[in-house]
């Protein structure tokens, strides 16, 4: 074997330069978060189709030559894509792209309404429940003891009765309207917010940042919206964004009851409502509002999915 000599081998040393420098650029927890999610494409596909569900909802009403409530029965129960003349301007003619329904009321622009409707009612009860599932689970998880058992048994008491039975309840009690259905899920509906809240707050209030503010004289407000809940955001976000899919379930289950909205309103879950009774001769009238359902239902639970994903510390990189 070939000898090789020591001296053909020069010792570099240890670079400190490249030893102290930053091979990744610095960012905050949240600007990480934002970054896999963004890689996320199940997650992207899902976020473009529920902003292509909301832009539908706000404009097609506004913009279709059909009134969601105007009925025709000269076409009732017309076909998908089926062209009629226009009643208000002799000589022109609109095409039904879904369809219409036993009263001759055009379905395309009624699924849109109705989707304006249901989801209002979802985002509105989502936003609803993070006010008071903040507040009520911040309390109870910061002061603890004697105020915590009190308030964790109330919600106990609560949890115990099916919430879909308090909701039902309450609409037959109240007026029916949109209002009424925002008031009756969001009874309950905050609830399993309270209680994660509460469970990231007593895990974050024995942090030695928690105990240093305390020790400065910070008053509990201020520890509870300055420090505890911004630490606990990223959690809470996932869980509204969890929310609103259970919310439009509530809101098609009582609207298939016919316990939703007043005619001549609609929603999609009324939508399906009608479209039953005719299902076997016009089956599209039930398909088409279930598939809006069942679509954002499923893009709002996988978006869910991704942003939990994305908060996780343990799958950062």
């Amino acid at each position: 074997m070939e000898h090789i000599a020591k001296e053909r081998f020069a010792h570099v040393g240890e670079n400190v330069l490249e030893r102290e420098a930053i091979n990744r650029p610095s960012m905050t927890f949240m600007q990480d978060a934002m970054r896999r999610l963004v890689k996320n494409r199940v997650a992207l596909v899902c976020v473009i189709l529920i902003l292509l569900m909301l832009v539908l909802s706000i404009v097609v009403p506004m913009v279709s030559a059909f009134d969601y409530r105007e009925q025709h029965y000269g076409h009732t129960n017309a076909p998908m894509g089926m062209v009629c003349d226009d009643p208000n301007s002799p000589g022109s003619t609109h095409v039904h792209i879904f369809g219409t329904d036993t009263l001759g009321r055009d379905i395309f622009t009624r699924i849109w309404m109705g989707g304006r409707i249901s989801l209002l009612i979802a985002f509105s009860t989502a936003l609803i429940d993070f006010f008071l599932g903040v507040i009520y689970g911040g309390i109870s998880g910061y002061f603890g003891g004697t105020v915590d058992i009190i308030m964790m048994r109330v919600l106990e008491i609560l949890n115990g009765i099916p919430y879909l039975l308090i909701v039902t309840l309450l609409m037959l009690v109240l007026r029916p309207g949109v209002a009424t259905i925002i008031i009756a899920y969001s009874v309950v509906g905050w609830i399993p917010m309270a209680r994660l809240v509460r469970g990231q707050v007593v895990a974050l209030k024995q942090q030695e940042y928690i105990l240093a503010t305390e020790g400065l004289g910070a008053g509990a407000g201020r520890i509870i919206a300055k420090h505890l809940l911004p630490n606990s955001l990223s959690v809470i976000i996932v869980r509204v964004t969890l929310s609103i899919p259970n919310a439009i379930f509530t809101e098609a289950w009582l609207s298939y009851l016919g316990l939703g909205v007043p005619l001549p309103m609609c929603s999609w879950g009324s939508l399906a409502q009608a479209g039953i009774e005719n299902f076997r001769l016009y089956p599209w009238q039930l398909i088409i509002p279930a598939v809006c359902i069942s679509l954002t239902m499923l893009a709002f639970n996988l978006f869910g999915d991704g942003l939990r994903d994305a908060f996780d510390p343990k799958l950062r990189r």
